[in-house]
């Protein structure tokens, strides 16, 4: 029999599709009901930006706070200098501690659009783990937490298993992501009261280190919660694109570019993205994805709008539609495509229109860009770009050049004043 639950957040989780496993339903249920519940959930700073990928986290922790609760933001300034093996073919690369800090500058951006930060017992706070893994004795650590995990459990777990099956390397370092991250969850109880781990599916074995380590060490009951990893319709990782990875930093993606992804979902997936990615009532979630033929598109317009909305500004958003519709409806330019600058210098002596797809970020080799030339998909000023080969002078940058790739990806270059 399914669970009912009878706390807003997890009614929220459940009914709208973010609900893939948790620890104890009905104890967490009781823990919401009871008062504010402090929830976290860790990303490690491995890029400058989060992708889409990361979205259907940051929306939970979203909910959490519209709930009553209070979301922990924690930024993995230690574990990023570690590196999460969880289903990886391979080992990361090594980050040094500047790059590090650089890239959680950089994802810091992004959670005011979607939580408020404060002071008080349901505002958002964001911790970073180097704070208690710093300055971490080895000796004292391994004897103090070590100690409660079994070598052989945590060579059961799915995220270790599948690595040793396919007999790819698992260094030492690696294999101890998996404590650190039980600690972490350790810590934020034991200072800040956190009471819930959330994640996607793939944390389900350092979620339960934590939740078992947290009991072990502090007597204390905790709770963790996954969400399922989302693929898209056809079967493509979700935050990756034709064009690379749809970031969430304005700076790596534009807000045309981020409202042109969701504008492109795929019919069947339409109401599933509504329903995690918008605020939209869950009647009009479904209401949207009844749509079928040509009116499909005017639910994915919705789409496209709420999500920019939440993450840029309503403005962005307005204007990356007005945008689009100059673009597709009337053929025209439209002021809000992404634009890459050259200068003087760099069109001297010509430049490859290969190039400027590659620079563009319409294609993502020079190869790619070829090929997407000799199949007819480019385009220069709506015209077919048949030759490879071709040149853009100075002299043709006097007016903003349109690069098209198949009917939906533009861009614009621009000589610089």
């Amino acid at each position: 029999m399914t669970y009912t639950p009878r706390s807003d957040f997890l009614h929220v989780m459940q009914t709208r599709g973010f609900l893939q496993d948790c620890t104890d339903l009905q104890g967490l249920d009781d823990a919401l009901k009871s008062g504010v519940v402090p929830g976290y959930i860790g990303f490690d700073a491995t890029a400058k930006s989060l992708h889409v990928g990361s979205l259907i986290q940051i929306m939970m922790l979203r909910w959490l706070q519209q709930t009553g609760h209070q979301p922990l933001v924690l930024m993995g300034g230690g574990t990023s200098k570690v590196g999460d093996p969880s289903f990886r073919a391979e080992e990361r690369k090594l980050l040094t501690n500047a790059e590090i800090d650089a890239n959680i500058d950089g994802i810091k951006r992004v959670f005011s659009n979607y939580v408020t930060f404060g002071e008080g017992a349901g505002d958002a706070r964001m911790l970073n783990n180097a704070e208690w893994l710093d300055d971490l004795n080895y000796l004292t650590f391994l004897r103090e937490v070590g100690r409660y995990f079994s070598v052989n459990r945590m060579l059961s777990f799915d995220s270790v298993k599948s690595r040793l099956d396919r007999e790819q390397s698992l260094s030492f370092l690696e294999f101890n992501y998996m404590i650190l991250q039980a600690y972490d969850f350790m810590e934020l109880n034991r200072r800040y009261g956190c009471l819930l781990q959330m994640g996607g599916s793939d944390q389900w074995g350092n979620i339960v280190n934590g939740i078992d380590l947290t009991r072990r060490m502090l007597g204390t009951e905790v709770f963790g919660l996954t969400s399922p990893l989302l693929t898209k319709a056809d079967g493509t990782k979700m935050g990756k694109s034709a064009s690379g990875a749809i970031w969430l930093n304005p700076d790596m993606l534009s807000p045309y570019e981020f409202w042109q992804f969701w504008r492109n979902t795929l019919d069947a997936d339409v109401g599933r993205f509504l329903k995690l990615y918008t605020e939209l009532p869950l009647d009009e979630c479904e209401r949207l994805a009844a749509l079928e033929g040509s009116e499909i598109n005017a639910a994915k317009i919705v789409l496209a709008n709420a999500a920019t909305t939440l993450l840029h500004g309503a403005e962005a958003a307005a204007a990356a539609e007005a945008t689009a519709r100059e673009v597709f409806e009337k053929g025209g330019v439209g002021d809000d495509l992404p634009t890459l600058s050259l200068s003087a210098a760099e069109v001297a002596d010509g430049v490859s229109i290969v190039q400027l797809f590659v620079r563009a970020g319409l294609a993502g080799s020079g190869k790619e860009a070829k090929r997407l030339i000799a199949e007819g998909g480019a385009r220069l000023n709506d015209a077919a770009l048949e030759d490879a080969g071709t040149v853009i002078t100075a002299e043709q940058l006097q007016e903003p050049l349109k690069l098209s790739a198949g009917k939906k990806r533009h861009a614009l270059v621009t000589l610089e004043c």
